[in-house]
């Protein structure tokens, strides 16, 4: 984890804004530019930071299918599943959990067609050994960003 609290405030911009120059990633820490890069170099390296990513906004003229998937993995398959479902852009979210599941996953697609091919997709991925889904009907509650 993020070492000290200029690690936490360098990694909050970067939650903020992925694409923030280390210069004003610097001036904002009121740190040398320096500093960020071999900051940032070390929280790459420990695995703290493992990427950069962009958020999507929400386009209300094309409707989204969201599911939630239930996904069950053969023993010691985690990391090359999880690696095969970043390459997934419909993949919203996933979380490791408890119980029943070894990880759940929001996904959005345009169509139910395209949902479906991406259930078929996951569930072939090596490790995987079963899916269970829940179609989102509708949202009752948001206080997401």
């Amino acid at each position: 984890m993020a070492k000290d609290p200029t690690d936490r405030a360098l990694i909050a911009l970067l939650q903020a804004n992925a694409r923030e120059s280390t210069a004003n990633l610097a001036r904002k820490l009121g740190i040398a530019r320096t500093t960020v890069v071999a900051r940032l170099a070390r929280l790459e390296r420990d695995g703290v930071i493992v990427g950069y990513t962009v958020r999507l906004g929400q386009d209300d003229e094309r409707p989204q299918v969201r599911a939630h998937v239930g996904i069950t993995l053969q023993p010691k398959t985690a990391r090359d599943v999880v690696r095969r479902l970043q390459t997934l852009p419909e993949l919203r979210q996933l979380s490791s959990v408890s119980g029943e599941f070894d990880y759940i996953a929001l996904l959005r697609a345009d169509t139910t067609a395209r949902l479906d091919a991406l259930l078929d997709e996951i569930g072939e991925i090596d490790g995987v050994l079963k899916t269970t889904t829940s179609v989102v009907l509708a949202v009752r509650i948001d206080r997401g960003t």
